[in-house]
């Protein structure tokens, strides 16, 4: 089971072509910090056909999108 389990359940439940969450907001869902290995795990996400599209560092937050809207 991967640390953000629980994030990519909430995100693969949206029924939007794109979602942007900030950092609070993803730690809030997964019960995990945002850290480096969220560019390991973000592939993860492909298995319910959504990706991370852009991530923001200074704004500190995510950009996801669902694979219909690319």
């Amino acid at each position: 089971m991967s640390k953000y389990s629980k994030l990519w359940d909430y995100i693969k439940t949206q029924e939007c072509d794109s979602l942007k969450l900030s950092y609070e907001e993803i730690e809030q869902i997964s019960g995990c910090p945002i850290d480096h290995s969220f560019l390991t795990y973000k592939k993860e996400l492909l298995e319910f056909g959504w990706s991370v599209k852009k991530i923001w560092m200074k704004e500190k937050c995510v950009e996801f999108v669902h694979e219909n809207s690319l």
